[in-house]
């Protein structure tokens, strides 16, 4: 096996846990809430914690990284996220859980930057498509296959194994980075002053940002004084961040690296494909639940398989990447994916399982096509010292992206939901002829039962018909949400021509050539 792809191997087994532990715990908090007597608002806070110190990380990987080495950063994210694992497993009350999940998101934060920005510096520029692909499928995959592996760790044995089960790999994941990774000159560690003013702000506002996401739902958004007051703080917290950083000899996250038009559009674009992706994955088991009688099991099925189309598309994708004008396959992948919003958002109460899946696939199929071209373009006129300050840059703003993706689809489900339902109650008038038709039938029909009484059976069929008007509501609104996600993403797809098409400028050449050295 070349050393790459050790090394790949590397750093690709601690990340996949890492993105693996955003979503396992989803399917445990019912078994969470249970051992500890808690309520559902205070056991969320283990989701929710974990979700926020994992966001405060990631956009410091790169200064982090300088400060004290990136090996060392590496191997001390693995090691605090493995022994946090286990402390999360022990955890003898919902508060020592809370915290311990706090240190777990701090353990994990920087893997997937510096994965991604690892795996860029080992493979040459010829096969970074390759190099994307094996990142791209740990990202996507992961976030499927929490819930599903969570659930039957949780039924079949307890929810603390689904911390235990980070223990081996994390160990695993320790020996082989001291073995096989070695730092280039440019992120050794580096003395430097230390940007006070830009680590506070940078940790309250996207600290803050990330619970208005993350709450703001459950708390009636802006009617809530808690979330009202937290959205203040985070903008005035990120615009002064962003200030400071302009100014700052030594800067947190280097802002000044939005000034390359093909990282700022890739970026973007990155933050609405996860938009789509995660407003897609939390709709649909919602919809196939309540909607469409579908088990957990089956519904899993559905986003599991979809998710499966991913992984065998990134393969091919990849090495297409490095032969032909990448922006193809990211054109290509936008349009798929914004054609699945638009299938989803012709689903009807009537669909079948072929028809429902499909339309995951399909999105499996847009997302795997667009996303190696997609990280591989914008990243690929970055230099390599500033490699691991752009994938942190460019992790937030996906997992804020795909956080913002469930935020949306869940308020907009509930907004739209009530819209739909005061339409559609306009039609259940006496004067209305089609609801007229239908009270009728039913009425005789339920007389024909054994409901004795007019009076009886036309208040059960009031009633029949009312609990239709509510499903068909429900079923308008996921229409609507995937609609918006299907205008979303044909409006991101004029940005595919302010990307370069790749190649390296000279510096790179240079740095990938001492990189190649090194390893």
């Amino acid at each position: 096996m070349n050393n790459k792809w050790l090394i790949a191997l590397s750093v690709i087994l601690p990340t996949f846990i890492e993105i693996v532990d955003t979503t396992i715990v989803t399917v445990s908090l019912d078994h969470i809430r249970g051992t500890f007597s808690a309520g559902v608002d205070e056991v969320t806070w283990t989701l929710t914690s974990y979700l926020v110190s994992n966001a405060i990380i990631i956009p410091m990987t790169g200064w982090l990284s300088r400060l004290i080495g990136r090996k060392n950063y590496l191997i001390l994210s693995i090691t605090v996220f493995t022994v946090s694992s286990f402390l999360c497993g022990i955890a003898w009350s919902l508060g020592s859980l809370i915290f311990f999940r706090v240190v777990q998101g701090i353990g994990g934060g920087g893997l997937q930057p510096l994965s991604q920005a690892i795996l860029l510096e080992s493979f040459p520029q010829k096969q970074h498509g390759t190099a994307m692909a094996v990142f791209g499928i740990g990202i996507l995959f992961g976030p499927i296959i929490g819930p599903l592996l969570g659930g039957w760790i949780s039924d079949n044995w307890a929810w603390q194994w689904i911390f235990f089960i980070n223990i081996p790999i994390g160990i695993i994941s320790i020996i082989m980075n001291l073995i096989f990774i070695k730092d280039p000159p440019y992120v050794q560690k580096t003395k430097m002053k230390i940007d006070y003013w830009g680590l506070i702000l940078l940790t309250v506002g996207l600290g803050t940002l990330q619970l208005v996401i993350e709450k703001g739902q459950r708390e009636d958004w802006f009617s809530s004084s808690f979330i009202l007051w937290f959205f203040i703080i985070a903008v005035v917290s990120l615009i002064l961040f962003v200030i400071v950083e302009l100014f700052s000899e030594h800067p947190v996250v280097n802002l000044r690296i939005f000034r390359d038009p093909s990282f700022s559009a890739g970026t973007v674009v990155m933050f609405f494909a996860f938009f789509n992706l995660m407003s897609s994955i939390v709709m649909l088991p919602l919809y196939l639940q309540t909607l469409m009688g579908y088990t957990a099991t089956l519904a899993g099925m559905v986003i599991g398989l979809g998710g499966i189309v991913t992984v065998f598309v990134m393969p091919i994708v990849g090495p297409l990447v490095s032969k032909t004008d990448p922006r193809y396959p990211l054109a290509f992948g936008i349009v798929v994916s914004a054609l699945a919003a638009y299938s989803i958002a012709h689903l009807t109460l009537y669909s079948d399982f072929q028809a429902i899946l499909m339309t995951r696939m399909l999105l499996g199929v847009g997302m795997g096509s667009l996303m190696i071209p997609l990280m591989t373009i914008s990243m690929s006129h970055i230099k390599k010292e500033e490699m691991g300050n752009a994938a942190g840059i460019n992790n937030l703003l996906r997992n804020v992206g795909g956080s913002m993706g469930i935020a949306f689809a869940s308020t907009m489900l509930v907004s739209r939901s009530q819209v739909r339902q005061f339409q559609l109650v306009e039609h259940l008038s006496p004067f209305d002829i089609n609801y007229q038709m239908a009270s009728h039938k039913l009425s005789q029909a339920l007389v024909y039962k054994g409901y004795i009484g007019d009076y009886i059976s036309q208040r059960a069929s009031d009633g029949i018909i009312y609990a239709q008007v509510l499903r068909q509501a429900a079923m308008l609104s996921f229409n609507d949400v995937a609609y918006v996600t299907f205008i979303i993403m044909l409006c991101i797809l004029p940005l595919v021509f302010i990307l370069k098409k790749g190649g390296t400028n000279s510096t790179n050449r240079k740095s990938e050539q001492q990189n190649l050295d090194i390893h």
